[in-house]
């Protein structure tokens, strides 16, 4: 039996993947919530096989609670489950941790393929994506932090410590520093000196 999850903020889609897999003898969903903490807090106590994820959802989102999973339970095999389909969102979900990335357009039986495959430890694209056109032209590509990146930014920028920005956030220190590492290396910076500097100096809006 394949425990599956899902974060998803519209229910009515996770009531429809849930009648798509109701009478799948090998497939049982064991959470669902409408945004990454809530399902975050539920892997907790009990672990799935696979969480299905969109990438935006309230409170923490997809790219965020990927990196999350992947440090805190690295066997858990992650698919973004969504609707965009622009190479960026594609490679932010790569770098995060997630093995799939399926568009929601796709139908029941390319959804069991792509948690077949992720459980076989390989990688799997929708049909639709362009696999050969990822990872070329990092250089050009405008570099996007996800929504809990871009908080924990803006809390550097007022000088807070790793420690009490994790009280302000409800969450692990550990989680602050995987965060801070990912912004360093999505900005091409050296270390978190140069982090606390650039959150100062650029006084981004990051509302």
């Amino acid at each position: 039996m394949i425990k599956i999850s899902i974060a998803e903020d519209h229910q009515s889609l996770i009531d429809g993947i849930d009648l798509l897999l109701k009478y799948e003898e090998d497939y049982k969903i064991i959470h669902t919530a409408n945004n990454g903490k809530d399902l975050l807090e539920q892997i907790k106590k009990k672990q799935p096989d696979v969480v299905l994820t969109d990438i935006r959802m309230p409170i923490l989102d997809g790219i965020s609670l990927t990196q999350t999973i992947t440090q805190l339970f690295p066997k858990i095999k992650i698919i973004a489950f969504t609707m965009f389909d622009q190479l960026q969102a594609i490679e932010q979900m790569r770098e995060a941790g997630a093995h799939g990335y399926i568009l929601k357009s796709s139908g029941l039986n390319d959804l069991k393929i792509a948690i077949d495959t992720v459980l076989k430890g390989e990688n799997y694209y929708d049909k639709a994506i362009d696999v050969n056109s990822l990872g070329q032209n990092n250089s050009n590509k405008k570099t996007i932090l996800s929504k809990s990146e871009r908080e924990i930014l803006q809390l550097i920028g007022r000088g807070l410590t790793s420690n009490e920005i994790a009280e302000e956030r409800y969450c692990s220190v550990s989680t602050v520093e995987t965060h801070r590492k990912n912004m360093i290396k999505k900005l091409g910076l050296q270390g978190k000196g140069e982090l606390l500097r650039y959150a100062i100096e650029k006084k981004y809006d990051f509302n």
